[in-house]
């Protein structure tokens, strides 16, 4: 009870000092608060870019792999470089592939972006021009991670009879036509054609402006009977049911679709491979790169701030020498006289700390939101915030409470 009541003692002290020196306060308290808020700030937008890109290739599981026309969907160009031109994967040969590559406990999906312009029509109401429309067939959703929240995938039957039926987003049925309505078995219209309504997808947010919820999802053939532009891309995605055999099941799919482009042993593969683990794997490199570099923009900062809380405490140990030396002759130990400016400091640092960590998470939240990105509480950051505002006083107020308990009593009351 006698250190609560001390401690509570040298608190009230220490305020007091901090309202008779309140400019020279608010100015330290600001730039401790502009250190963390530049930390914590980063570092939310990291964790909501993590969470988002993780959440959606993590779905798709670590025993799935995707054919396309290149890995990861990404073509750079490198230097000066012959440009290396990939053929695009067209129906036939993605049949081909489905139909020939037979590996053990494999499932295979065949699927393609029809449009990302379609407009979808319920009775009198319609959609502005931007919604996705795939075609897919009945693996699709399994190998892809995705739910249905209502209703039902499509199975064999439907994609085989290519029935007019569909699966929509969750934006369709939270803020779209079907709001307010059970959505199965209504009707869609789109481009003239009559689609049932089977299923609703569980909601996926969206990822750098990419609207995942505004998607519509067809049957493949009767997609390709819709929208039979030239030069489709066809992607293949297949899931292995125990994941040690993930790399002799991609090492047999090469295998089989460099027999179906008729490569000779000497060319190079001309389509991608890409895993999802090594997608994730790739995303947690970049999450880390942008978590050290807002570690080393936060230390710069805060560097700052410790000079100038340590420099504030120093100038404030000078002007309270004689108070000091009435405290000594009082009876006052050492311990006490340190313990009371170590208090100040580390008050002053939790003050800036918890202004910047809650601006922090303020600019963390709008820039998520500018992104379009989830919002995740950033607890690591805020813990770490409090951690560093906490260290930041206990290093800035060591040599100045030293200095404060050493000075002589009789000097320090004699001092003007």
């Amino acid at each position: 009870m006698l250190g609560i009541g001390l401690f509570r003692e040298n608190l009230k002290i220490a305020l007091g000092s901090i309202r008779t020196q309140l400019l020279r306060t608010i100015l330290t308290v600001v730039i401790i608060a502009i250190g963390i808020m530049a930390l914590v700030a980063v570092l939310t937008v990291v964790s909501a870019f993590e969470y988002n890109l993780t959440s959606t290739f993590a779905s798709m599981g670590s025993n799935t792999f995707n054919i396309n026309q290149y890995a990861n969907n990404l073509h750079e160009e490198g230097g000066n470089e012959v440009e290396k031109i990939n053929p695009i994967i067209s129906y036939p040969e993605a049949k081909a592939f489905k139909e020939k590559y037979s590996y053990p406990m494999a499932q295979t999906s065949l699927s393609f972006t029809a449009t990302g312009a379609a407009e979808v029509k319920f009775e009198n109401q319609k959609t502005d021009p931007e919604i996705t429309v795939l075609g897919i067939d009945e693996y699709y959703l399994t190998n892809s991670g995705l739910e249905v929240t209502q209703g039902r995938n499509f199975n064999t039957f439907d994609i085989s009879n290519n029935v007019y039926s569909c699966i929509v987003g969750s934006d369709f049925v939270t803020k779209g036509l079907l709001k307010d309505v059970n959505p199965i078995g209504k009707t869609l219209s789109i481009r003239g054609a009559k689609f049932k309504v089977i299923g609703v997808l569980k909601e996926k947010g969206s990822t750098f402006g990419n609207r995942k919820d505004l998607r519509v999802m067809i049957p493949i053939q009767v997609a390709r009977s819709l929208f039979s532009q030239p030069n489709i891309n066809y992607s293949l995605s297949i899931m292995i049911q125990k994941a040690e055999l993930l790399n002799a099941a991609i090492d047999n799919a090469i295998l089989t679709m460099r027999k179906i482009r008729k490569l000779n042993p000497v060319e190079e593969d001309n389509f991608g491979i890409s895993r999802s683990d090594d997608l994730l794997n790739k995303i947690a490199g970049i999450t880390d790169v942008l978590g050290a570099s807002a570690w080393i923009i936060g230390i710069i900062t805060i560097l700052g701030s410790s000079i100038a809380l340590m420099n504030i405490m120093i100038v404030s140990v000078t002007e309270r020498t004689r108070e000091i030396g009435v405290r000594k002759a009082l009876g006052a130990k050492k311990n006490a006289i340190a313990m009371q400016f170590f208090i100040e400091t580390i008050t002053v640092g939790q003050i800036g700390g918890v202004i910047g960590i809650i601006l922090g998470i303020l600019i963390g939240y709008l820039i998520s939101s500018l992104l379009e990105l989830t919002f995740v509480t950033p607890w690591q950051a805020i813990i770490a915030a409090f951690v560093t505002s906490f260290i930041v006083g206990l290093v800035s107020g060591l040599y100045p409470a030293i200095k404060a308990s050493q000075l002589d009593p009789i000097e320090a009351l004699r001092y003007e």
